[in-house]
């Protein structure tokens, strides 16, 4: 009966991590918050001078973002923006945006 306590325990951590898998849409999700400046899925509206984000390749993003997270890179906004994210967000919204056609 001692046993039964930590056993209970244990299996109940086992499941909620289970039911807090990563969710497939989360590259999805992070990156529409982009659509305000870069358009729907990264299509920035033309002569609007905003960089369109679609199908740009994902180390482009990454290092573009990298480089207004430390300030490298001067900007209006982005280098707030892009302190909000950890780099684990930043991976995935540059390879939903990479993605997009």
């Amino acid at each position: 009966m001692k046993l039964f306590a930590p056993l209970a325990a244990l299996c109940l951590l086992a499941t909620a991590s289970v039911s807090h898998a990563a969710d497939p849409n989360l590259g999805r999700n992070l990156a529409a918050t982009c659509a305000n400046c870069h358009g729907t899925n990264g299509h920035a509206v033309k002569g609007s001078g905003m960089d369109a984000l679609a199908g740009m390749e994902k180390a482009k993003i990454l290092q573009k973002l990298a480089d207004f997270k430390s300030g490298d890179k001067p900007a209006s906004i982005m280098h707030q923006i892009s302190k909000g994210y950890t780099d684990a967000q930043l991976d995935l919204i540059a390879t939903y945006f990479a993605a997009q056609k």
